[in-house]
């Protein structure tokens, strides 16, 4: 049996397919895909959110290339993703996670303090700077710093998702 699927377009943006013989997404054009990336990222969906922003342009699915594929632990793929976002929007969140993801998951836990240190130091706003360096803090031994870090992230962040394994190492150390 052979499938058939219309397209309609217009301009360059995909509008919708109808295909006869198997159901398909339809997408509105480019920020349904990353919408749709996000998605899959959201729910852990790491590789499949990887190929979806791999068809994509601009920063903001570069930055979530770069988180998808530092959650697959591919570090040294996903850095230069993360600073090339960066470069062009030094608080772009999204980058800033995945770099401290990157750094730490390299254990080059200097370079990460050094490099979220900065954007703090330009940004005090962006959370997962803050739990980032944390965790290089933690690494090297600098309790202090990294408990200032983590309270700092919760006080961002008070319902990310490592809320609460970061109460958990704060609440450790108070005992």
């Amino acid at each position: 049996m052979k499938t058939h699927t219309v397209c309609i377009l217009i301009g360059v943006a995909l509008v919708g397919c109808a295909s006869s013989g198997s159901a398909r997404p339809a997408y509105t054009g480019p920020a349904a895909n990353l919408d749709s990336g996000i998605a899959l990222y959201n729910q852990a969906k790491y590789a499949e959110a990887e190929q979806v922003f791999r068809s994509l342009q601009g920063n903001d699915a570069r930055a979530y290339l770069a988180a998808a594929l530092a959650r697959q632990t591919k570090y040294a793929e996903a850095q230069p993703h993360a600073e090339a976002v960066l470069e062009a929007n030094a608080g772009h969140s999204v980058a800033v996670a995945a770099l401290g993801n990157c750094l730490v998951g390299l254990q080059k836990y200097d370079d990460a303090i050094a490099r979220l240190g900065a954007v703090i130091d330009a940004n005090g706003n962006i959370a997962y700077a803050y739990f980032w360096r944390g965790q290089a803090y933690q690494h090297v031994k600098q309790t202090e710093r990294m408990s200032a870090d983590f309270e700092a992230f919760l006080r961002l962040a008070p319902n990310a998702p490592e809320a609460a394994s970061v109460k958990q190492v704060l609440s450790s150390l108070r005992r």
